[in-house]
């Protein structure tokens, strides 16, 4: 591995507030020189490969994709945000965009729910323009739009310098590049993110695209989770999946610490490889889990449905209250009502026979403002989302 000592990029000093000088770090262009040695990583993009195309298979047989794909997105969210130290969980997130209910942390639920959005925005905008800095852009203004970002420059590339850790670049764990190379550097990705001679396969190219979008660091805030976003968006493009389901935060959040360490070793050594086989193994367990809850759920609602058939509390209200439940796990009367077109008795007799089969439950235990979970439906969901204990 010494020749990759040949990729790191390279340091230039600048000056801050009070003169203090720092070094900051502009990454070499991609692909890395030396070629990535694929010999090792062959047998790890195999099992990727194989994983991966089995998430995409089982989107084909799911009775209702866009169910599954909008209850993931929302659990990505969740997951990515976390890991920039949001407390939001995903029953908060539900509930938040269920009503504005008393109690949750709405700073958090709204970063999160920003991050939904900048999600499907891009995920629509991909089908008319590829993944460019124009659009990255787009994408960012739609993430940092909230009171936590409104002020972070949403949608412009920064002209300032940031870091990361510690309380200025002087003392900073990790210093991007300078404000005066960061369109040069962005350029050299921009070029990356086009190039069809590489020929690195698809899952290796998103893995470098990642690692050098966190290098540069491009914006004020929000590229942790801009990056993050950025491999999905990369597997669309090339139509590695045909549906957006796989989603590597939960991976990220679990070894969060050698996350982190193989980012910046990358920086300090040129180690991609190892970095690259950290990647290929999330992917693979990543979309095995995935595989695994869509069958989960599938056979959570078949048992259900199942139950309301045997029960002979089969009214066509029940099944369509049950069916909202499917698509919104944690709701409320009014919502059910004014969606399902259904008056007001009819959602609660609906909900009692729901609740009767154990099937959902009533969650706050007042006499207003009642808040109606799929809870089983909810667990499957919740895995690995919890938030971090402070």
């Amino acid at each position: 591995m010494a020749q990759a000592s040949g990729r790191v990029g390279q340091y230039v000093k600048s000056s801050g507030v009070g003169g203090e000088y720092y070094n900051s770090y502009v990454p070499n262009p991609l692909p890395p020189n030396p070629p990535l040695e694929m010999n090792e990583l062959f047998p790890l993009l195999d099992q990727a490969s194989v994983a991966l195309g089995r998430l995409d298979g089982m989107s084909m047989i799911l009775p209702d994709p866009s169910l599954f794909i909008y209850m993931y997105v929302r659990k990505e969210a969740v997951l990515s945000s976390q890991i920039e130290g949001t407390q939001s969980s995903l029953s908060d997130l539900l509930l938040f965009e269920t009503t504005d209910a008393p109690g949750v942390p709405i700073d958090d639920v709204t970063e999160v729910s920003c991050y939904v959005e900048a999600m499907s925005y891009g995920l629509e905008r991909l089908k008319e323009l590829p993944l460019s800095l124009r659009l990255i852009r787009e994408i960012h203004g739609k993430l940092m739009n909230n009171s936590r970002g409104g002020h972070k420059m949403p949608g412009e590339f920064r002209t300032s310098q940031n870091w990361i850790g510690g309380s200025r670049p002087g003392n900073a764990a990790f210093v991007p590049p300078p404000p005066e190379r960061l369109m040069e550097v962005l350029g050299e990705f921009e070029k990356f993110l086009h190039d069809e001679k590489a020929a690195l396969p698809v899952l290796v190219k998103a893995a470098m695209a990642h690692v050098q979008f966190e290098t540069i660091h491009p914006f004020l805030d929000g590229n942790g989770r801009l990056g993050r976003l950025l491999i999905t968006f990369i597997l669309c493009e090339k139509g590695i999946l045909k549906q957006p389901l796989l989603y590597l935060s939960l991976y990220f959040k679990t070894n969060r610490e050698k996350y982190y360490g193989l980012l910046q070793s990358v920086r300090e050594t040129g180690n991609l490889e190892d970095w690259v086989r950290f990647f290929l193994v999330g992917v693979a367990e990543t979309a095995n889990q995935a595989t695994d809850t869509a069958k989960n759920i599938l056979a959570l609602f078949a048992k259900d449905k199942e139950r309301i058939v045997n029960s002979g509390r089969h009214a066509a209200s029940v099944f369509t209250v049950y069916d909202f439940m499917k698509r919104y796990p944690v709701t409320n009367t009014t919502r059910i009502k004014d969606d399902c077109d259904l008056a007001l008795p009819t959602v609660l007799r609906a909900l009692n026979a729901l609740e009767s089969l154990g099937i959902t439950k009533e969650a706050t235990g007042k006499g207003r403002h009642k808040i109606f979970v799929y809870d089983r439906y909810l667990s499957i969901l919740n895995q690995g989302a919890e938030p971090f204990a402070n």
